[in-house]
């Protein structure tokens, strides 16, 4: 698609104003307050705050805070799940206001989130912003399978498709429907953490276009993205040369005995789990199936960083809720030792191995959250 829209009016508040709005929200979400958040989302706009303003200036950041807290062990999943919930709600009521009612006068954007992705709020607010600036969006919301989204396009005749990912964990799926909406000639942007900071995945998956935000993604589809005809080649599994080696399909399909093993072997590297609970116990299986999970898809897209992030995110959360971090090292040395034979899984491991000692080491500095 290439049709072109004019820049949109300019914001009637800036993001340092909304200061105190954004206050309010993170009160009324964090108390579970689903009728105060809407008033002071609704008043803000009878006052004349722009809606994309609030969309993306405040009730992104708010929400935004609120997995940063969850991650700091200040709130818990419930109250995370809560907050998320009334962040949604306010969003539909939002949509709903006068000052939100664009007609649409540009082209038709199908907004999906990839398979097994269930974090929708990043395509929701992309959803509304698109509609602010008069396209016809098609929101799909969250975990669309991909033939589900293929027939969808070939139904609606949508000019692009917004794809977005939270979980890196999807980037396989979300592979998958690149290269299954390119075959029906609509072109794919890509957005969401899965793609990385800087898009890295997107491209390597052969996406169209990347847009690290939702304005970002506004002006890029307001540009014009080619048609997947006349774009070039783009990415297919055979187009990821390493996947040749068969080590990505071998830890996602030996998953179960992979985790089992590392499992038992942990008893033995780390003493202090034989006085772990039952639940200790199963949240440790859960982990040691995390890390197998973002081994893959770091053997998948064949980079270092993505794994490395994911361990040194996992040891800060592990500290945050007074668990010791350290079993991490026995669990990895562990999977070392499964996949020995594996080089591109022993040089994950290994960079991954470094970076935790670091982080570890007295004075060390655990990273944020991974792609």
């Amino acid at each position: 698609m290439s049709t072109p829209t004019t820049a949109p009016a300019a914001h009637a508040t800036s993001h340092a104003g909304l200061g105190p709005l954004r206050e309010r929200m993170w009160t009324a979400v964090t108390d579970g307050d689903e009728y105060a958040a809407s008033a002071h989302v609704l008043g803000a706009l009878d006052d004349g705050t722009d809606a994309e303003s609030v969309l993306l200036d405040v009730i992104a950041p708010v929400q935004a805070r609120v997995g940063a807290e969850w991650a700091a062990n200040r709130l818990g999943v419930a109250q995370e799940h809560a907050a998320s919930a009334i962040a949604e709600r306010v969003i539909a009521a939002l949509a709903h206001h006068p000052s939100a009612r664009v007609e649409p006068r540009l082209g038709r954007i199908a907004v999906a989130c990839v398979d097994k992705e269930w974090h929708a709020l990043p395509a929701r607010l992309l959803a509304e912003v698109l509609s602010l600036r008069g396209w016809r969006v098609d929101f799909l919301g969250a975990q669309v399978p991909t033939p589900h989204l293929v027939a969808h396009l070939h139904h609606s005749g949508a000019d692009a498709v917004a794809l977005s990912s939270s979980l890196a964990t999807r980037l396989p799926t979300a592979h998958a429907a690149i290269t299954a909406c390119q075959a029906v000639g609509v072109a794919v942007l890509a957005g969401g953490a899965a793609f990385g900071p800087d898009g890295r995945y997107a491209r390597l998956l052969g996406a169209d276009a990347w847009a690290p935000d939702a304005r970002s993604a506004a002006r890029r589809l307001a540009e014009g993205i080619p048609a997947p005809e006349t774009a070039g080649g783009h990415a297919s599994a055979g187009d990821l040369p390493h996947l040749a080696d068969q080590e990505y399909t071998y830890v996602a399909r030996e998953q179960v005995p992979l985790a089992r093993e590392v499992l038992a072997q942990l008893e033995r590297r780390f003493p202090a789990m034989a006085g772990y609970t039952d639940h200790q116990r199963e949240r440790t299986a859960e982990d040691i199936v995390h890390l197998l999970d973002h081994l893959a898809v770091a053997l998948y897209v064949d980079d270092d960083a993505l794994f490395t992030a994911f361990v040194t995110w996992t040891a800060g959360i592990l500290t945050a809720r007074d668990v010791p971090a350290r079993s991490l090292r026995p669990a990895l040395d562990a999977l070392a030792a499964e996949l020995q034979d594996f080089p591109r899984a022993r040089r994950l491991l290994d960079h991954a191995r470094h970076a935790l000692d670091a982080t570890l080491a007295p004075g060390g500095r655990t990273p944020g959250a991974p792609a």
